[in-house]
């Protein structure tokens, strides 16, 4: 009996100590995380609230005939409901249902508009084919027949859900369904006029792509123009694809030279003449960033930046005498930025705005004259995002994280400006919170995460924030993840003296405190983003993990001033006229706070990489703080400010000629002759956003000043270098070498 007894617990014994093995044998690699994607997160969607708020619509897989449905959720009682089938999304004589990468409800949810087949325009899948379904007799018609495949753009419902207006080869057309007439209301399009899009610059640094808009009663159109004459044009180069060189041409307004010149009209929705807004001001010079029609009337909003993006003059233009009244003008000592935060209150008397005119980010409401601004959300921190305006209900819901920038976190106000700012998202879930909320404000599709826990997706009752369905846990995921027995991510504060900066830090498993270990500095710093977040994936969560375990370092990442955290207007924009220049300085200092702060870090041995501006800040901290960083990797990276894009750059710099200093200093093609480390350069030669033509000039002026650097080039791929087979992992494999052989 003893010895079965004592059998048995060695049979336990030996298990146990099996299952710990091979846990702790459990590894992270590269291919797991880029080829296999072991660790994707799940996501869940799209959704789109149904036009009675009481349920949602979202696409389902259908096996049987390999498509998607479109099933709705009653909110209340969790009914599904399929409401347009795979096979009813067949057309005729193919066999196989449309593969659905957008789709849109008419009005009355009585039409449903699909977007497939889609190709790449500039940066973002902008044109394909468009059907219809007729809810009502499960009619599917193609749009466009008769214009070539794959061009047609933006296309949407009219008003009354008879007719849908769409963009194709930069004309804009209106299609009437039922008939299949097909009206061409502009016909310049084509060469350098775009009609209802945009150039390059306009959807990259503006988010404009979608170029024009119904009027409230179907009968006009109003629209942008742009001329693109004049415009220098950047040739990339494709060596890739055929036995001679192709060039690409592309209209690219740089730093200091001309834009498009860009008007509004309007045309009649059954052809005609377009007749022109005479918005002051040359065209070239100032920005026709954003443009609506007021609700049920003939009039247009029309947002006008100057070329220094430090004044947005609000215009309203009749739409029958084309007269035009400014009843907003927002200024900035420095640079502002465009909010889609506008809707119409008190049956159309006023609007809400955002401005930093108190030194926060805040909603605002506006009277239709622009008289009175009342502040809406008040308090001494910053709205991140405005979720919902609910009229009705008397709120507008946004995020914002007064205590911890590192965080989000939903908040309500009172659209009256009476009470003070509540707190909606639940106390107990520390980290980032987002929000899918119906119009009425009733229901919300609920995002949770933080650096530890991958997103969690449910629906909620809003008022009482309780779960209402469990949409996606992602509990595999975590389960995955904490097999690897990695550290968590530690936030740390570091004082610099004249602020303290918000950073995390991740160590290898099997750290020693009284050991030494290697540093890599993870950094972005410039303002279009933030890298110190505490959520499951910013700063490439399993890359970094991955790099502390294979190098045995540590790997911090710090987010300096004049990255976008809510922390106040005075943070985000003392970096003004000074990109790349006090950004580099921060990191410095905090990394030397972090040498005298932790024993464990071994100050000669200190990396740093970055992307985009990242490589940017990267390569400033090798040339400027040679001290300090030993070894570096900068990847589509900005090495002289003035070969980038106009509005970007001079958002944040100013003009050229009234900043020389700023811009010399602050590039970092006027410092490589100081690089004492250890070096590395990477881009993609197709990069439309950030120029090869950047490397090739770093390259040059190191080659010139005689120091010796790596180099890697990766053929026809864009700014995120990730086009073709094994691009992804190819690329890190490069990295991790390079680190394992220099830090």
């Amino acid at each position: 009996m003893n010895r079965k007894i004592s059998f048995g617990l060695i049979l336990v014994i030996s298990f146990f100590c099996i299952s710990s093995s091979f846990a702790q044998d459990k590894k992270l690699t590269l291919e797991d995380i880029y080829e296999n994607r072991v660790y994707n997160a799940k996501g869940f969607g799209p959704v789109r609230w149904m036009k009675d708020n009481r349920g949602y619509s979202t696409l389902e897989n259908n096996a049987a005939v390999k498509g998607s449905d479109i099933v709705v959720y009653d909110a209340a009682n969790g009914s599904r409901k399929v409401l347009v089938e795979a096979k009813q999304l067949i057309p005729a004589g193919t066999g196989k249902p449309l593969a659905i990468a957008d789709y849109i409800w008419s009005e009355d949810n009585s039409k449903l508009l699909v977007f497939t087949n889609t190709r790449k325009v500039w940066r973002q899948n902008s044109r394909g084919d468009y059907w219809v379904l007729n809810l009502a007799n499960g009619k599917l018609t193609q749009l466009g027949k008769g214009l070539e495949e794959a061009t047609l753009m933006f296309a949407k419902f009219s008003p009354d859900a008879g007719r849908v207006a769409y963009v194709s080869k930069l004309n804009i057309y209106v299609e009437e369904i039922s008939s299949g007439i097909i009206t061409k209301l502009t016909k310049d399009g084509g060469d350098n006029i775009i009609n209802g899009t945009f150039d390059w610059v306009y959807e990259e640094e503006l988010g404009d792509l979608d170029g024009f808009r119904w009027s409230p009663d179907g009968k006009d159109i109003a629209y942008w123009q742009s001329d693109t004459k004049g415009v220098g044009t950047f040739y990339m180069i494709n060596n890739v694809d055929s036995n001679y060189s192709v060039p690409i041409p592309l209209p690219y307004p740089k730093v200091g030279t001309d834009n498009s010149a860009v008007k509004v009209g309007v045309v009649s929705a059954t052809g005609g003449a377009t007749k022109w807004f005479d918005v002051p001001g040359d065209p070239r010079n100032n920005y026709l960033a954003r443009m609506d029609y007021i609700p049920g009337s003939e009039e247009v909003m029309i947002q006008q930046l100057n070329r220094l993006q430090n004044t947005n003059t609000v215009w309203v233009g009749n739409t029958k005498t084309m007269a035009l009244k400014n009843i907003l003008t927002d200024k900035d000592d420095a640079f502002l930025d465009i909010h889609d935060n506008i809707v119409w209150l008190d049956k159309v008397q006023a609007f809400t705005w955002t401005s930093e005119k108190d030194g926060w980010m805040h909603l605002y409401k506006v009277s239709r004259d622009g008289k009175n601004m009342q502040l809406i959300t008040k308090g001494d921190f910053d709205v991140v995002n405005i979720n919902c305006i609910d009229p009705a209900g008397g709120f507008v819901y946004y995020i914002a994280s007064p205590d911890n920038f590192t965080q989000r976190y939903l908040y309500r106000s009172r659209l009256d400006g009476t009470g003070k700012a509540e707190r909606v998202s639940p106390a107990n879930m520390a980290g980032q919170h987002s929000y899918q909320i119906s119009d009425n404000a009733k229901y919300a599709i609920h995002s949770f995460e933080n650096s530890t826990t991958p997103r969690r997706i449910s629906l909620i009752d809003l008022s009482t924030h309780k779960e209402i369905k469990l949409l996606e846990d992602n509990a595999a995921l975590k389960t995955k993840f904490d097999e690897l027995g990695l550290k968590d991510k530690e936030f740390f504060k570091v004082d610099i003296g004249d602020v303290v900066l918000d950073g995390w830090m991740i160590k290898p498993k099997n750290f020693d405190p009284q050991k030494k270990y290697p540093l890599l500095f993870f950094v972005y710093g410039e303002p279009a983003g933030s890298t110190v977040q505490d959520n499951w994936g910013t700063g490439d969560n399993l890359w970094h993990q991955y790099l502390s375990n294979e190098l045995g370092s540590i790997v911090i990442s710090i987010d300096n001033r004049g990255t976008r955290v809510p922390r106040g207007r005075d943070f985000r924009k003392i970096i003004y006229r000074q990109i790349g220049l006090m950004a580099a300085d921060d990191q410095a200092k905090a990394a030397k706070k972090i040498f005298s702060t932790y024993s464990f870090i071994d100050d000669k041995r200190v990396g740093i990489w970055g992307w985009s501006g990242g490589g940017q800040m990267t390569l400033h901290c090798m040339f400027r703080h040679a001290d300090v960083y030993k070894t570096g990797i900068a990847v589509s990276f900005v090495a002289l400010q003035t070969l980038y894009d106009n509005i970007y750059q001079e958002r944040y710099m100013g003009l050229p000629k009234d900043n020389e200093y700023g811009y010399r200093e602050g590039s970092p093609l006027t410092h490589a002759g100081k690089l004492k480390g250890n070096l590395m350069i990477i881009h993609g030669t197709g990069d439309d956003n950030v120029h090869y033509q950047n490397f090739e000039m770093l390259a040059n002026e190191l080659i010139r000043n005689n120091k010796l650097f790596s180099m890697m080039s990766y053929p026809m791929r864009d700014h995120s270098i990730r086009q073709g087979k094994n691009t992804t992992l190819h690329m890190r494999r490069t990295m991790e070498k390079f680190w394992k052989d220099n830090l």
